[in-house]
């Protein structure tokens, strides 16, 4: 306190300057008009700028929460997108059954759930590749459950604890996707061979089909794992071979393993009821 009273007692002579030419800048501000506008004015200006500013630095520090809002909704969107494409599907192929397509019938509509969940680790550069994500059991995540991106095909469900779950990538040596060429639903296997993560391989498309470059190459929905139609990439090469039955194509895979964000974990709500009846009749699953 007797240093405080001796720093004033030091510069008394420059605080009652400053105090005045305070008390001098109000009562021009505050009895003239035009000096009070072009004042209020300018504060304005600047007092603007400072809550830009402070609103920019709590946006920054938002913007996990608002990015987990978003990815919420877009699992939201997209669960509906896919109820639509079966609908259409199923009304594109034959007569519709009322009944088993009711509105009042969700799990029917609607055999597929998405739960969105952030990467927080992915390796792109083994032979064998693993994501981890911030969404576990608590959010109903289960081991075997496939993992999609906005632009395709990732992975599937390894393990999963309460709030975490680890995924085994498209990248990995043991992972095997059935597949599809949109065009004309010829089937075959996606597999990633190692090295580029951009690119795969579709095996088992047999001879007499005419595949192209640049064809649309989609999941086929001969399992439990995937929905139909799910993006895995476009045909980027193919090769007819002499001594081998299918051809060899390369494709390039839809989604960029190395800016991996935000994930959609699939949940088949039907899928408990098929793989009892296919367990029941002796038929193993041979891919993903």
């Amino acid at each position: 306190m007797r240093n405080l009273f001796s720093f004033i007692f030091r510069f008394r002579a420059f605080l009652i300057f400053v105090l005045l030419e305070v008390l001098c800048v109000y009562l021009i501000v505050r009895y003239n008009t035009y000096q009070g506008a072009a004042f209020f004015n300018s504060a304005s200006k600047y007092v603007g700028q400072v809550l830009e500013f402070q609103s920019g630095v709590t946006d920054y520090f938002r913007l996990a929460a608002v990015n987990s809002t978003l990815a919420r909704e877009n699992a939201t969107l997209r669960q509906e997108l896919m109820a639509y494409k079966r609908v259409q599907l199923a009304d594109s192929t034959a007569e519709m059954d009322t009944t088993y397509f009711a509105a009042s019938d969700t799990l029917r509509e609607v055999p597929y759930v998405l739960h969105a969940g952030r990467v927080i680790n992915n390796s792109i550069r083994r032979s064998n590749n693993y994501l981890t994500l911030s969404i576990g059991t608590a959010e109903g995540v289960k081991p075997g459950m496939g993992v999609i991106s906005p632009n395709g095909v990732v992975g599937r469900i390894k393990t999963v604890s309460e709030h975490y779950a680890t995924a085994t990538s498209l990248l990995h040596s043991q992972m095997l996707i059935s597949a599809k060429i949109k065009k004309d639903d010829t089937f075959g296997t996606i597999k990633w061979t190692g090295g580029d993560y951009r690119n795969a391989l579709l095996d088992y498309v047999p001879l007499h089909v005419k595949p192209a470059i640049g064809d649309t190459v989609v999941t086929s929905g001969f399992n439990t794992v995937f929905p139909e139609g799910i993006m895995l990439g476009t045909i980027s090469s193919v090769e007819k071979e002499a001594d081998k039955s299918f051809y060899t194509i390369k494709v390039l895979l839809s989604v960029d393993f190395a800016q991996l964000s935000y994930v959609y974990v699939v949940e088949n709500l039907l899928k408990p009821e098929r793989d009892t009846l296919e367990q029941n009749a002796g038929i193993l699953p041979d891919e993903q």
